[in-house]
């Protein structure tokens, strides 16, 4: 596979913020095609994506950030706050403005993915393929479930800031991934990957809480365009009768269990993730 990838580093300041992000160009790719990842909550970029890069074909440029609150990214004056989606999503729209990325295809992991359905509804026209690796608000068809399950994730919140950090990343682990296997390891580097910002993951948890409870979620899923949503395999069934039901109901929408993996897909399955990313790509284009 003829992919490599080299890596400027850079950093922007939006409002209030200094976002950090990880610019990627692919010398074998003839064109110009554009793709901006997002990650999910209380991780980095560069953690959720890096491993995927050299299996992903048709892009000359492929844009990492940190969104607030987690990686590199940070509030101008070093302290941490309380933000909403929207803020995220236009942080994101202020750094694609300042690269003069007028175009591109868009993929996030769930709090990015949510991140990018707002961004999408922002700016329809600036956005053409999507990926989704099971995005936040799209795992209950019920939405008073996902209001329920959002609750959860405000306790875990609570507990990471009264400095009970692991209990509240174990309570969220357990919400968000109830069928994960919890072999030692795995669960340690888990729980130190989200524990590196533990008062900037509490406040993206709160700000899905808060989303789930104001945003109009049928109005933001009849907003995109060509959608291809990965869901883990052992990741609970009823996000997979609610995938099953958009690629049912919404024209362009294309629903992709991944087998052997849990809502942690992106760490778990790189390589197959990455290459039907690009398979996706190539049909879209077709």
């Amino acid at each position: 596979m003829r992919s490599h990838y080299y890596c400027h580093a850079g950093r922007i300041e939006t409002s209030g913020q200094r976002v950090a992000y990880r610019l990627y160009e692919n010398h074998y790719e003839s064109g110009e095609r554009c793709l901006m990842l997002l990650h999910g909550a209380g991780v980095a970029a560069v953690d959720t994506w890096e491993g995927m890069l050299p299996f992903l074909q048709g892009w000359r440029w492929v844009l990492l950030p940190d969104l607030r609150g987690m990686g590199d990214t940070v509030e101008l004056d070093g302290n941490e706050r309380r933000f909403s989606v929207e803020e995220v999503a236009e942080d994101m729209l202020e750094l694609l403005d300042a690269l003069g990325w007028s175009r591109l295809d868009l993929g996030g992991y769930s709090f990015g993915g949510l991140v990018s359905l707002l961004m999408k509804q922002a700016q329809p026209y600036r956005f053409e393929k999507q990926y989704l690796l099971e995005s936040a608000l799209l795992d209950r068809a019920s939405q008073a479930e996902v209001v329920r399950l959002r609750e959860r994730y405000s306790e875990a919140a609570a507990l990471l800031r009264e400095s009970a950090a692991e209990e509240g990343i174990r309570m969220f682990l357990d919400a968000i991934a109830p069928n994960r296997i919890k072999s030692p390891r795995s669960e340690a580097i888990t729980i130190e990957r989200l524990g590196l910002r533990p008062q900037g993951f509490s406040y993206a948890l709160d700000a899905v809480t808060d989303a789930s409870q104001r945003l109009d979620r049928a109005a933001l899923i009849d907003a995109q365009g060509d959608v291809s949503s990965f869901v883990g395999g052992r990741s609970v069934e009823l996000m997979h009768d609610f995938q099953r039901q958009l690629a049912a109901h919404q024209s362009a929408w294309f629903y992709h269990p991944v087998s052997g993996c849990d809502h942690s897909l992106p760490y778990q399955k790189p390589r197959q993730i990455g290459r039907l990313i690009s398979e996706e790509l190539r049909r879209y284009l077709a």
